[in-house]
């Protein structure tokens, strides 16, 4: 899991332009007009050698919690808490705002990591907002120009310390929040029945549906409880997208925008539900979702929707199961449950399947019970020795998991065969109880004291 840097600010500083630097991707609208972000926006970050995930929040206003301003601002909150270090950017050539000074106030109290980052510091434009920073009581500022990319040496100086820190603590941290609300996107192609699915499990007409495809824009979000017996409650978010169809026949700007959306949905989920159509079968498009889903590490389910009406339904199911495990052979074993949105039928052993997938994804081995499962299979079947060279595999380490992620060190690994790692893929998912859920491989070779 990487760490988790949050930008923070009040509207018009630049965050946007310095999340789009970080990613090194215009992923973030930018705009002279203040309030363009609403939302959080995540993106995988680089900054020399040190990697991270980057949080684009909105501009901080001080409204009440029931306006957009407000509802905003508590997105931002939720960003910091829930980052490992907040970079809180000023405008340099403005100086230092009263608002500046509550969310500074604010952000001592937070207790979190925060560096002071003066930005549009171009030239000498911001050498007084530079020494008015330090009244804040967080520390040196750092000046930077994320439009023009100076000072960012500088950025990774006060960055990397706690980033370090962060990966030296990763390898025995235990994820404590396994049990908590499970994040479940509903995805799918248009007319699937993603809204009347989710309508029927929260007993009630919450969203809007019809016959028509398509009606469904935004991702919604509902926190909604799963009462399994009594006394047995289980939170779950679900998440309703927009139908996602083949790129090709995706013309108007307000759809783009809407798979867009639904693709950040996938993003944010911990467990995605890839809706199918009984009367319409498995399609290349269903494929390609589910694809994206195992590439972004979620962990998937697929359900067949409108059982109460499909026709020969064992040959349809068999069928279906058979495509699953050809056109997803990276990942097979993917459960496949039949489901009816009308009636309910199939939803508890979805639900189930959700719930059990989440913990797989979220499992974490002991690094001896680990290593002994990884001797056990390295000497069951030993790498190849390309060229006569042997390839040694020394230990295996889980680095984190959600999705689950191990590192293998030995020499020369750059030359194990794509078919080994493979091998080593199927056996931590087969014997180490992770099931059919994406699982990362990662090769590194142990440094060598004599290279220099």
């Amino acid at each position: 899991m990487l760490p988790t840097v949050a930008i923070v600010g009040r509207p018009n500083v630049g965050k946007s332009t310095l999340f789009n630097r970080l990613v090194g991707k215009r992923l973030a609208l930018v705009d002279d007009r203040p309030g363009v972000t609403r939302d959080r926006r995540e993106g995988d970050a680089e900054l020399l050698d040190l990697s991270f995930r980057v949080v684009d929040t909105a501009g901080y206003e001080d409204h009440d919690e029931q306006t957009l301003p407000g509802r905003m601002r508590m997105q931002t909150e939720a960003a910091v808490a829930g980052s490992t270090v907040s970079l809180f950017l000023l405008d340099g050539r403005v100086g230092v705002t009263p608002l500046d000074e509550e969310i500074a106030r604010w952000l001592r109290a937070s207790g979190h990591p925060v560096i002071l980052v003066i930005n549009k510091a171009e030239g000498n434009q911001a050498d007084s907002g530079i020494m008015e920073s330090y009244s804040l009581g967080l520390g040196e500022p750092i000046a930077i120009s994320a439009e023009h990319g100076e000072g960012l040496s500088d950025l990774f100086g006060a960055l990397a310390p706690v980033i370090d820190a962060f990966d030296a603590g990763e390898e025995e941290e235990i994820d404590e929040d396994a049990d908590r609300i499970l994040k479940l996107a509903i995805v799918g192609r248009p007319n699937a029945g993603k809204s009347t699915l989710i309508n029927k499990l929260l007993g009630e007409n919450r969203l809007i549906t019809g016959p028509e495809a398509g009606i469904t824009r935004d991702s919604i979000e509902i926190d909604w409880v799963w009462t399994t017996g009594p006394g047995e409650d289980r939170e779950v978010r679900l998440i309703d997208t927009a139908g996602m169809r083949k790129k090709a026949k995706v013309k108007e700007k307000l759809e783009r925008l809407s798979v867009a959306d639904a693709r950040r949905a996938i993003d944010f989920a911990e467990v995605v539900v890839l809706l199918l159509d009984a009367t319409k079968g498995l399609e290349l498009q269903d494929l390609k979702i589910a694809d994206h889903v195992i590439q972004e590490g979620r962990a998937l389910v697929i359900a067949i929707n409108k059982w109460d009406v499909a026709e020969d339904a064992s040959g349809l199911f068999n069928g279906i199961r058979a495509a699953l495990d050809e056109g997803l052979a990276q990942l097979k074993g993917v459960p496949l449950i039949a489901v009816s949105a009308i009636t309910g039928k199939g939803t508890d052993q979805m639900l189930t399947a959700a719930f059990n997938a989440r913990d797989a994804w979220s499992r974490r081995v002991s690094t001896a019970a680990l290593n002994r499962w990884f001797e056990h299979a390295v000497t069951l079947n030993p790498p190849p020795a390309p060229g006569g060279m042997r390839i040694k595999l020394r230990y295996i380490t889980q680095a984190k998991s959600r999705p689950p992620g191990f590192i293998i060190f030995g020499t020369r690994v750059d030359q194990l065969p794509t078919s080994y790692e493979r091998y080593l893929l199927n056996g931590i998912r087969r014997d180490l109880d992770f099931g059919a859920v994406p699982v990362r491989l990662t090769l590194r070779a142990t440094k060598n004291p004599y290279d220099d």
